[in-house]
């Protein structure tokens, strides 16, 4: 039977070689800004943003773990704005771009990144590095009601979907972000109204169905535990090819196991900054850090 180790350096050089050949999709989840120089400045899970948003706001006990559910009974008691101020103030913070967040920016053919956490950081790698990109933000129907989504060009300037097409990255951010516009899917009735819809895909836009057609997606700084994040993951690689991978460390909780068996996702069982050095090291593909 292989081993771990054999299995994970055989993993890496399959994800390098589609890397190289435009087909990998990075998927980056809060875990990612783990290792940010100044990663203690935001919350790297729900749970913690969860925590975070209790400590600005009385939320009843038994749902301040529950980052969906205190963020609907702050909107429901103390109005959308101030979920949204308080979100603003968590998120709006000057943090840098990692040294994997950066080698991702660099790399030449890079047409999607999705991004499902509301910082900014990997728009901030993306303007050091590229010009022909912009991002696709998910919108709350609570605010705009009937749409589901807003683009921004890489000068933060909202634009029509069309531009979109042009740009030789789209970082898609199908939850929002703090900038430019503090876009925010995060209350259980904002998910009501998107949830109701994504088995049909319709809050998906046309454009990233087509990206991700016959591409692999590469889920850094992810976990599965809850539905809503399987439910997303689920939907956005929908159609897409038929053999992804994750870097997530053991133990997984049954519901994740499950998930990655059921989307034929291969787990890289390593913590991401060792992931990380590993993929910087490849020969074949030497993207300079800085």
């Amino acid at each position: 039977m292989e081993n771990e180790t054999n299995k994970i350096e055989r993993d890496l050089e399959e994800i390098v070689a589609f890397i190289a050949l435009g087909k990998v999709i990075p998927f980056l989840g809060p875990g990612i800004l783990g290792f940010s120089k100044n990663a203690e400045s935001v919350p790297q899970s729900p749970e913690m943003l969860a925590d975070r948003l209790a400590g600005l706001v009385a939320v009843p006990s038994r749902i301040r773990k529950n980052l969906w559910s205190a963020s609907q009974y702050i909107e429901n008691y103390r109005h959308r704005k101030t979920l949204k101020a308080l979100l603003s103030q968590i998120f709006d913070v000057d943090l840098e771009p990692n040294d994997l967040q950066r080698w991702l920016a660099r790399i030449p053919q890079l047409p999607l990144v999705v991004d499902v956490w509301y910082d900014a950081s990997f728009s901030v790698a993306l303007k050091e590095e590229k010009q022909s990109w912009g991002q696709i933000q998910g919108v709350s129907q609570a605010e705009y009601p009937g749409n589901w989504v807003k683009a921004y060009d890489w000068k933060d300037r909202e634009v029509g979907m069309d531009a979109a097409l042009a740009w030789q990255t789209v970082l898609y951010k199908p939850l929002g972000s703090v900038k430019p516009q503090k876009n925010f899917i995060i209350s259980d009735s904002d998910y009501v109204e998107v949830l109701t819809e994504i088995d049909i895909q319709t809050p998906i836009p046309d454009l990233i169905k087509e990206l991700r057609k016959d591409r692999h997606f590469l889920f850094l700084g992810c976990r599965f535990q809850s539905q809503i994040e399987r439910t997303w993951a689920r939907q956005i690689i929908k159609r897409s090819s038929a053999v992804h991978w994750a870097v997530l460390t053991s133990p997984l909780t049954k519901n994740e196991t499950r998930f990655l068996i059921e989307q034929n996702i291969k787990q890289l069982d390593l913590p991401l900054d060792v992931f990380a050095r590993k993929l910087f090291a490849y020969p074949s593909l030497a993207l300079p850090l800085s």
